[in-house]
């Protein structure tokens, strides 16, 4: 197919998905209330190549074992037969195949679903017509898995708000496995509030019913989105957007005494207090706000948390003592208040104790699986490794436990490295020689708010 023609030197051409989507998020700005009946048009050939761009060629492939080189093959034919059976509702979703990945540093696991590659791509064209209508309603206080919004921005958030407050009261929250808990009913209930068309309602009920293949066996959960899928983080979004995030600005906010905020990434979120009295009113009444929806929260993982400023109050005669200031965990990042260099209050951050173990544990399995490949090699893996932790926990702050990682990675190495052979352990001046010509990346503060973005050695 050849690329499309605009109508002039820079003019924008009306069949072209980006245009296309401006139009769809201008009439969801300019009517919020409204319902889409008709968006299946604007799924085409056009549309569906500019979805199968956006689609990862490198991900894990599903149950079919096709891969993206084995669809590139015959592209336009495969696209054209997906489009036809879309809109005909002749296309039958794909079951996902289920893997699990370690989710911190215990026994636990988390499930993830991967679909194959032809339900990829419909799924990217489904959250490209529906992402032009949700983010015009989407909350500022909402991060997770939107274009434009990260989780840097998110924990930038966090810090300014509990900054200006002066800390307060902060209520930590764990959903009990929200993609597996969530309710498909409520979920389409909610949909049809902005969605009315038939032919993506069919397709979103078809993925939510395709079942998952596990170890050879095919079940077919009654509730839950496969955690993985496309299309997920988009439905959690909406489903939590209606749940949560304009409950609290509503109903919540107006209702309380004091100053109160919500950072929301997916489905891990904070809420931040000015009154204690707030803070347990919320908290008392959140069980039975997610139970209405089939959702339930942890009891041991949500917490009220006293995160005031120290010594922000001046202590009263006869009034019962301050507690001292705790601390909570957000996005792999323990929040704390500690002394700035010139002897201020401010909120610190450093990485979760959890993330940092299961940090080195997952370097150490490698280390251990991988000792007798070349060093080079290993060097290179080591350091994209390192690279790639920098590139999330190098901020401002947190430049000790960077260190910390690159210290203990240099010791697993030069451990596995001793246990190439039976004798005796590398020592350490020939494992200094060996590192100085073999360097690991030192660690990088990439996120610093004293200059621009740098990029990891």
């Amino acid at each position: 197919m050849e690329p499309l023609k605009g109508n002039g030197p820079g003019a924008p051409n009306p069949d072209d998905p980006y245009t296309r989507r401006q139009r769809i998020a201008e009439l969801a700005k300019q009517a919020p209330q409204l319902a889409f009946t008709s968006l299946a048009h604007h799924i085409d050939r056009q549309w569906l190549y500019q979805a199968y761009l956006d689609t990862r060629r490198d991900g894990a492939v599903g149950v079919d074992g096709q891969t993206a080189e084995d669809y590139e093959a015959h592209l336009w034919d495969n696209l054209e037969s997906l489009l036809n059976r879309a809109k005909s509702g002749t296309y039958r979703a794909s079951p996902v195949r289920r893997v699990h990945i370690p989710k911190g540093t215990g026994p636990e696991t988390r499930p993830l679903g991967i679909p194959t590659y032809e339900d990829k791509i419909l799924q990217r064209a489904v959250v490209m017509v529906l992402e032009a209508i949700y983010e015009q309603d989407f909350l500022d206080c909402s991060y997770g898995f939107r274009p434009g919004r990260s989780a840097h921005q998110a924990l930038e958030s966090l810090w300014q708000q509990t900054m200006a407050g002066g800390g307060g009261w902060i209520v930590e929250v764990d959903i009990r496995k929200f993609f597996d808990m969530l309710d498909h009913a409520h979920l389409r209930e909610l949909l049809r509030r902005r969605v009315r068309d038939g032919v993506l309602l069919r397709l979103i009920g078809k993925w939510l019913k395709a079942g998952v293949l596990e170890g050879g066996c095919l079940t077919t959960p009654q509730a839950g989105t496969p955690q993985g899928g496309v299309i997920s983080p988009l439905l959690a979004n909406v489903y939590l957007h209606y749940v949560l995030d304009e409950w609290f600005e509503r109903e919540v906010k107006p209702r309380l005494k004091g100053r109160a905020f919500l950072i929301r990434y997916a489905d891990d979120f904070v809420m931040g207090f000015a009154c204690e009295e707030d803070a347990r009113r919320v908290l008392e009444v959140l069980p039975k706000r997610f139970g209405k929806s089939g959702l339930a929260l942890h009891p041991e993982k949500t917490r009220l948390v006293p995160f005031r400023r120290p010594g922000s109050r001046s202590p009263q005669p006869g009034a019962p003592a301050e507690p001292p200031a705790g601390v909570f965990d957000l996005l792999g990042f323990r929040h704390y208040w500690g002394r700035s260099r010139r002897g201020y209050w401010v909120v610190k951050r450093k990485t979760a104790p959890s993330r940092f173990r299961r940090a080195l544990k997952t370097i150490a399995h490698w280390c251990r699986l991988h000792r007798h490949d070349p060093i080079r090699e290993q060097q290179a893996t080591l350091g994209q490794k390192l690279r790639g932790h920098y590139a999330y926990y190098g901020i401002t702050g947190n430049a000790r436990a960077l260190s910390a990682l690159w210290h203990a990675v240099r010791r697993l190495w030069r451990y596995w490295l001793s246990r190439r052979t039976r004798g005796q352990p590398m020592p350490w001046h020939r494992f200094v020689a060996l590192v100085q010509r073999y360097p690991l990346p030192s660690p990088v503060v990439v996120h610093s708010v004293y200059r621009p973005v740098a990029n990891p050695r």
